[in-house]
């Protein structure tokens, strides 16, 4: 799983951190005969299919959740990606801000002030995206 999946499973109050995406360990088949030919595997779940680790019918008030989460009150959030990491529990050292941006589309990461407004506005863009409640300015 991605930096932004374990934000966006904080946010969403999922827990386990298993990336819904990734396909279920292998199974022994212990009903064929040694030596047979076994069954085609079934192919994998269309990436438009609806995932069922989001609800995208239940909304979530992002600005409400993080704010109510322990430490909200001594971190800017609200536009700091490295107070938004620190927040949920991620480590927010310059190495994982760089696999964060790389991972919503930005190779060229430098952790000027630039980047980070971005990869901010990157992020609640993609909370909105999973159904997420965001205030308009945190996405501008």
């Amino acid at each position: 799983m991605g930096i932004f999946g374990k934000i966006r499973d904080v946010v969403f109050g999922r827990k386990g951190g298993s990336d819904a995406s990734s396909p279920p360990p292998p199974t022994i088949d212990t009903t064929q005969a040694p030596g047979a030919t076994p069954p085609a595997p079934a192919p994998p779940p269309s990436a438009t299919a609806a995932s069922p680790a989001i609800d995208r019918s239940r909304v979530v008030d992002v600005e409400n959740t993080l704010d109510s989460m322990p430490g909200a009150d001594h971190l800017n959030w609200r536009t700091s990606i490295v107070d938004l990491m620190k927040l949920v529990g991620i480590d927010a050292d310059f190495e994982s801000r760089k696999l964060l941006a790389q991972e919503l589309g930005r190779p060229d990461y430098s952790g000027s002030a630039e980047d980070n407004v971005w990869l901010h506005r990157k992020v609640m863009q993609g909370l909105a995206s999973n159904g997420g409640k965001i205030p308009p300015e945190f996405l501008d």
